[in-house]
This record gives structure tokens, C-alpha cells and sequence, in this order.
């Protein structure tokens, strides 16, 4: 079973990578989660003071309070975009690190059955080793029988 040593070393190895890969998945999902969660209270509280000031021009009001509303209203425009941006690139990450996972766990799982076939190909050639021994004192306990039993009847199964 020692041939088994470089086949272990190998899984332990894989099995390392791929945590570390499920490590970074988890990583980057939560960047995900966190980039989504901000593009949606940006988008939210551009929602919200939209409602609020929309109502307030609805009156007679000073351009420059209007200036100042579409100026703020425009940098919010552009950190949603930002922030959409940010999102997108972050579901990219998070694929990316979910294919590295994903092959990760493939090669551990590939090693494992590598190990269990030569395991199972161990025991096979144990077992027929065994049947042959066990077949090899079965024809020579046979042999001797015949041998015992009749000294005229070996000659004569030699011819």
C-alpha cells in the first residue's frame, strides 16, 4: 500500500487547493452580496430624494435650489452607474472564482477515484495471488495423495 503514498500526497495537496478555492468563492460571493446591497440603497436613496424635492419644485422655486438639485441628482445618476459597474464586475469575479472551485473539486474528486481503483486493483491481485496459493497446496496435497495412495498410478498420470 505504500504505492499509495504519492496517490494520498496528491489528494492532500488537491484537497488544499480546493478549499482554499471554496474559501475565495465564499469570498467573492459576499463582495457580490455587498455590491448589491449598495447599488440598492444608492438606487433607493436616489428614489427617495427624488420623491422628496420633485414635490418641492412643484411650487415657485429659486433656479439655484434647481441647479443644485439636477447637479446632485447627476453625481447620484453616475455613482449608481459606478456602483452598477462595481456589481457587474463582481459577479464576474464570483463566476470566475466558482469555475475555479468547480475544477478544484473535480480534481479532488478525480484523485479519490484514482485512489479507489487502485485500492480495488490491490485487493484483486491480493485475492487472486491468494486463490493461486490456495489452488497451488490444494494440487499438491492432491499430488501427494496420489502419490501415497498409489505409486503405480503417478507413473502412469505422468505418460
Amino acid at each position: 500500500m505504500s504505492s499509495l503514498q504519492p496517490l494520498n500526497s496528491l489528494l492532500e495537496h488537491t484537497t488544499v487547493a480546493r478549499d482554499a478555492a471554496l474559501g475565495a468563492h465564499r469570498s467573492a460571493l459576499a463582495a457580490v452580496a455587498a455590491a448589491q446591497a449598495q447599488a440598492a440603497q444608492l438606487t433607493e436613496y436616489r428614489q427617495e430624494y427624488a420623491q422628496r424635492f420633485g414635490t418641492q419644485f412643484q411650487r415657485a422655486g429659486a433656479i439655484e435650489l434647481l441647479q443644485c438639485y439636477q447637479g446632485f441628482m447627476g453625481r447620484l445618476d453616475e455613482a449608481v452607474a459606478q456602483q452598477q459597474r462595481l456589481l457587474a464586475q463582481a459577479i464576474e469575479r464570483g463566476d470566475a472564482a466558482k469555475a475555479v472551485l468547480l475544477s478544484a473539486e473535480l480534481r479532488v474528486a478525480s484523485v479519490r477515484k484514482l485512489i479507489e481503483r487502485r485500492v480495488a486493483e490491490g485487493v484483486r491481485t491480493q485475492d487472486r495471488n491468494e486463490q493461486k496459493a490456495t489452488d497451488e497446496l490444494a494440487s499438491r496435497a492432491a499430488w501427494q495423495r496420489l502419490a501415497g495412495a498409489a505409486p503405480g498410478a503417478v507413473a502412469l498420470g505422468m505418460l
